[in-house]
């Protein structure tokens, strides 16, 4: 600590302490040796041996900038070992303790918090009042990216609902179309859990992509449906055409991407196994339920339910 009132006297400034000190233990660059095309500094400070405790400290001395006098350090200040930040780290204007770690290869980072999440909250609940333990790094891009994808998917749920209802004319025949989807997703999740792949953004992403592909197969089947309607055909020969005439093309894109996805989830790493095996588990199961309870729900609406209209014979 420097004595203002001492360093005043002595015609030496803090600026003078500072640059005095860091000349000597630290070094400060004096020359430039040029070696050909290399630039090689040339740093003065004391020998190794003069610096090497810290009580060295009381021996440096102060030299003014604005004259030729020096004065003993330690006249003018009074040095003790004392401990404090170097710097205050803070999270949203709060000082934080930054825990970091990084996974060995091979390993995932969703694995092995996971393991460690017991008791991360174990620790958490043991925190005294006014603190607080917040999971950064892949778990926190991890969830803001299942919200903005959540959002998303939300979004383009609405539009896809809305363009259905102007394509069909009708407001319950939009929500036959996505009857398969949940069970595609349930086919995703069911598949994730048989090859033991953790459910990740990637998986999530899976998914998402996958639910525009169910309607797509869907929106198919029923195009034939309303062609049958439109021609006088009775409900049940309707239904059972749409299932055989719509089968070959429906299977081909199911068989063609899911035989693509099978190379990449074998030897595509961690990144893209998870959404590789979502699709592939979610199309398997999503083309079945298409194919088959699709138009029984198609029926259950028309003959039971009576909320889609069938003009024509049902049977």
């Amino acid at each position: 600590m420097i004595d203002s009132d001492r360093a005043n006297l002595a015609g030496v400034t803090n600026s003078d302490v500072a640059s005095s000190t860091t000349a000597a233990l630290s070094g400060i660059n004096v020359a430039t040796l040029r070696e050909g095309q290399k630039q090689i500094p040339v740093v003065a400070r004391l020998r190794i041996e003069e610096r090497a405790q810290l009580s060295d400290i009381q021996n440096l001395y102060v030299y003014s900038a604005q004259s030729t006098q020096k004065v003993p350090l330690v006249q003018i200040s009074s040095i003790k070992n004392d401990l404090e930040s170097q710097r205050i780290r803070r999270q949203e204007h709060f000082r934080t303790i930054s825990v970091e770690c990084t996974p060995a290869a091979g390993a995932l980072s969703s694995d092995i918090l996971s393991a460690a999440m017991p008791k991360l909250l174990a620790f958490q609940a043991s925190l005294p009042p006014g603190y607080k333990m917040i999971i950064g790094g892949e778990n926190a891009k991890q969830v803001e990216g299942f919200r903005n994808l959540a959002a998303v998917m939300a979004i383009s749920i609405a539009a896809i609902f809305l363009a259905l209802v102007l394509q069909f004319n009708h407001a319950v025949k939009p929500l036959l179309v996505f009857a398969a989807v949940p069970y595609g997703i349930m086919g995703a999740l069911l598949a994730l859990f048989i090859t033991g792949t953790p459910f990740g953004f990637m998986a999530f992403l899976g998914i998402a992509s996958l639910i525009g592909v169910i309607v797509s197969h869907v929106i198919v089947l029923f195009d034939f449906i309303e062609e049958m309607h439109e021609k006088g055909e009775p409900l049940e020969r309707a239904l059972v055409d749409a299932g055989i005439v719509r089968l070959r093309p429906v299977l081909i894109t199911v068989g063609a991407t899911v035989l693509a996805l099978f190379p990449l989830a074998l030897h595509g790493g961690p990144l893209w196994k998870p959404l590789c095996y979502s699709q592939i588990g979610g199309l398997g199961v999503a083309t079945f339920i298409t194919l088959l309870l699709v138009p029984v729900f198609y029926s259950i609406f028309v003959l039971d339910l009576k909320l889609v209209k069938w003009e024509g014979p049902t049977e």
